[in-house]
C-alpha cells in the first residue's frame, strides 16, 4: 500500500532490524503490547509511515517527535527520509538511553534523542518556535499536546497527530481546536490516510500561524492536569 512512497533500497532491512532491536528490548523495558510480526507491521509500521505522503507534502527539514518511546513513529519515519534531521524527545530516561542504542546500532546519523520534560523544552531557546514539524502518537489529548507541540513550532510550521478513530462531532477534536487557537494555531485538518489496515485511524494536522504567549507551555504536568479548552 505504500509501494509509491519512494523508500530507500535499504529501508526494508533497516526496518527489520529497527523490529528485532524493539521486540528484543521490550522484554525488559514493556515498550509494545504488540509482539507477533504480522501485527508489528501494521499496527506499527504501517501506522508509522502512513504519513508519509502529509510529511513529503509539509516539507520542512527538521522533525521533534514527542513521547518517542520505542522509536514510533520517529525512527521508521527516519530510515524512510533520511534527508530530514529528527529530535526523539522521552522524559523517561530508560527509554532515551535505549533510543540511542537504537540510533546508533542503526547507524542514524539524521537523529538526535533527548531526555527531558517536553514543557522544559518548550522554554528552552534552541527548540521554542525553532521546527516544522512536530508530531506525536498516542502521546496526550490533543487539548494537552496543543500546548505541548505548538511552542516548539515555528510560524508555517505544523502539528501532525495520529489519532483514533476520530470525527468532526468529536469533543476531543472540539477542545483541542480550541486551545491550539489560544497558542498560535491557525487551520486544525482532520485527515484520512485512507488504509483499511488501520482501522479508521486518522491525523490531526494542526498549522502554526502566529508565536505562542510566552506563558505558554506552563510548567511540566499543569498541561495535563489542566488542559486548555
Amino acid at each position: 500500500e505504500l509501494s509509491d512512497a519512494g523508500l530507500p533500497s535499504t529501508f526494508l532491512d533497516a526496518v527489520q532490524h529497527f523490529v528485532s532491536l524493539l521486540l528484543s528490548a521490550n522484554r525488559g523495558l514493556n515498550l509494545t503490547r504488540i509482539t507477533a510480526p504480522e501485527a508489528v507491521a501494521r499496527l506499527h509500521l504501517l501506522d508509522a509511515l502512513a504519513a508519509l505522503p502529509i510529511l513529503d507534502q509539509l516539507g520542512g527539514q527538521d522533525a521533534v517527535d514527542l513521547g518517542s518511546g520505542g522509536g514510533l513513529p520517529a525512527v521508521p519515519l527516519a530510515l524512510a527520509r533520511p534527508e530530514r534531521y529528527w529530535t526523539l524527545v522521552d522524559s523517561v530516561g530508560k527509554k532515551a538511553r535505549m533510543l540511542r542504542h537504537f540510533t546508533e546500532a542503526l547507524g542514524l546519523g539524521n537523529v538526535t534523542v533527548i531526555s527531558e520534560r517536553i514543557e522544559t523544552l518548550g522554554r528552552d531557546p534552541r527548540h521554542r518556535e525553532r521546527h516544522a514539524i512536530v508530531t506525536a502518537r498516542a502521546c496526550a489529548p490533543l487539548p494537552v499536546l496543543a500546548e505541548l507541540a505548538l511552542p516548539l513550532l515555528a510560524r508555517a510550521g505544523s502539528l501532525v497527530a495520529w489519532k483514533g478513530p476520530l470525527d468532526e462531532q468529536d469533543e476531543e477534536l472540539r477542545r483541542g481546536r480550541t486551545a491550539i487557537g489560544k497558542l498560535g494555531g491557525g487551520d486544525v485538518q482532520l485527515v484520512d490516510p485512507g488504509l483499511v489496515a488501520l482501522g479508521g485511524h486518522r491525523f490531526v494536522i494542526a498549522r502554526k500561524e502566529a508565536a505562542t504567549p510566552s506563558r505558554f507551555p506552563r510548567r511540566p504536568g499543569e498541561p495535563s492536569r489542566r488542559p486548555l479548552s
